[in-house]
């Protein structure tokens, strides 16, 4: 059961994410923070086991407030949910020791998702990031991530980005974005190699 705490300064946006997520069985929504400082206090008295965690709010950003909750709680799962995409924000929050970076411009079902990945110990960033800066790039070089393998397996079936969005119910973009990722990851050379790769690895997922 994921037991989920939102640091956000945008009550809307908590509203919509809380609302979107009522009928999910394996979620229970404990509490909610406009700022750094009352998230680490929400987390004393609450306990959750996954944060979704803005980076720029007001008296204590989420980059501080995730370092004090891991030093105390290394257990809990914490993701950045933003609008910074700079290598900068991203290098501090995964040094802190987020397990998941994704844009506010994604849709609440990849959020989901990465919700998801992150509560079973996997690790998730957002497509339309680089990780170059935070260290990232060498541990994940060649390892694709569990929506990448989903989308390579649809490649090896002929699927269109248009018919791989539709079916994971994301967008035409984010599809087109995954795949220039494996593209780099894997050290190929444009779509066609790609397309072979899947081929041949599709029985290998």
């Amino acid at each position: 059961m994921i037991r989920l705490a939102i640091a956000e300064d945008h009550l809307a946006l908590i509203d919509g994410i809380k609302i979107f997520f009522e009928y999910e069985e394996d979620i229970e929504f404990v509490g909610f923070a406009q700022n750094g400082q009352e998230l680490c206090e929400l987390v004393k008295r609450k306990r959750p086991n996954l944060i979704i965690t803005d980076i720029r709010m007001p008296v204590m950003d989420g980059i501080e407030a995730t370092r004090k909750i891991l030093k105390n709680y290394p257990e809990i799962k914490i993701i950045a949910f933003t609008m910074f995409d700079q290598d900068a924000a991203v290098s501090q929050m995964l040094k802190a020791g987020a397990k998941g970076y994704i844009l506010k411009n994604s849709s609440l079902k990849e959020l989901l998702f990465a919700m998801r990945q992150v509560h079973k110990g996997e690790t998730y960033y957002d497509p339309n990031i680089t990780l170059e800066s935070s260290g990232e790039t060498s541990k994940t070089k060649g390892v694709l991530t569990r929506r990448q393998h989903e989308i390579l397996k649809l490649i090896a079936k002929g699927k269109t980005n248009q018919e791989i969005a539709e079916q994971l119910f994301i967008g035409k973009t984010t599809v087109e974005t995954h795949r220039k990722n494996m593209i780099r990851k894997l050290d190929l050379h444009g779509a066609g190699e790609l397309l072979r790769y899947a081929l041949e690895k599709k029985y290998d997922f």
